[in-house]
């Protein structure tokens, strides 16, 4: 889109994360988990890192396509991180945008456990390649 190119005549660095963003929540979605879900949860995902790599160019006018794959989970399913690839039309990759993240109990707002069909969710979603659970680090 338009509003997504910068002055260089590419993607701007900040849309590679939006179509992130917007991909991991229509996937959550998709399996049940809508905003009125999270609302009346009071539940929200939130980012610990996001790291964005951009290997090729994406020029006004091409498409692209975003897929989300789980790369870790910890036991409870409480801490997640996905790989996003962002791909051109040829299928070349143009940027990897990798996230690390949690749930929030928006109340507390104090990281939580998500409920039991959340966590099946994410657990069945599909795998990257490079997936290793996610465990604690010792002190």
């Amino acid at each position: 889109m338009w509003a997504d190119m910068d002055p260089n005549g590419h993607m701007r660095h900040s849309a590679y994360t939006d179509y992130a963003a917007h991909t991991r929540l229509e996937y959550l979605s998709e399996a049940g988990f809508t905003m009125q879900y999270f609302a009346e949860h009071q539940l929200g995902p939130i980012l610990f890192r996001e790291d964005t790599r951009f290997l090729r160019e994406v020029r006004l006018g091409e498409s692209i396509t975003v897929s989300s794959e789980v790369a870790g989970l910890n036991a409870d399913g409480s801490r997640w991180r996905i790989i996003h690839t962002i791909r051109k039309p040829d299928g070349v990759v143009a940027a990897t945008v990798t996230v690390d993240g949690a749930w929030l109990d928006l109340q507390r707002r104090k990281l939580t456990v998500p409920p039991a069909e959340l966590a099946a969710a994410m657990a069945s979603a599909a795998r990257h390649e490079s997936y290793q659970d996610i465990v604690k680090e010792a002190k």
